[in-house]
């Protein structure tokens, strides 16, 4: 008995396995964005470091700058690069609704504070549709041009 009242008090074991990495729990498709802003800005930062050094290689001469270009040719940076600019598309967007957000101008009008308080999340539930749309469409256009147009 005192066993099963134990097992009550402690809940469920928390086994979620996998999906627990990426589950973001009741926060819902705001908690991705906010992921997936932070991840992205983080690949771009990266890219940064990765494109001073490229840039630098010029400095070693015209071998160094061929090898170099040849390297960054090869399928897996192809791929790579379609990455970083689906990330780069998602953070310019996303920050560009964020920034409107945080300026007011997706709140709309006010209203009366009428108990159940709605907030304002759902007003800016069609201006996160359209970022994805959107982003949706421009890494479309990135993969025709970098995998299509390519051959």
């Amino acid at each position: 008995m005192a066993e099963a009242a134990r097992r009550v008090q402690s809940g469920p074991p928390k086994r979620i396995g996998v999906r627990g990495w990426v589950y973001a729990g009741r926060y819902g498709l705001d908690r991705y964005l906010y992921i997936l802003q932070r991840a992205s800005g983080l690949g771009l930062i990266l890219y940064l470091f990765l494109h001073i050094y490229e840039t630098g290689i010029r400095l070693r001469g015209e071998a160094a700058w061929s090898a170099t270009m040849a390297l960054f040719r090869t399928p897996v940076f192809v791929v790579f690069e379609f990455i970083l600019f689906a990330g780069f598309v998602f953070h310019a967007l996303n920050g560009l609704r964020l920034i409107f957000a945080e300026l007011g101008w997706l709140l709309g009008p006010p209203t009366r504070p009428v108990y159940p308080y709605r907030t304002s999340i759902r007003r800016h539930r069609p201006w996160v549709y359209a970022l994805m749309v959107l982003t949706g469409l421009f890494v479309a256009l990135a993969a025709w041009d970098i995998f299509v147009l390519l051959d």
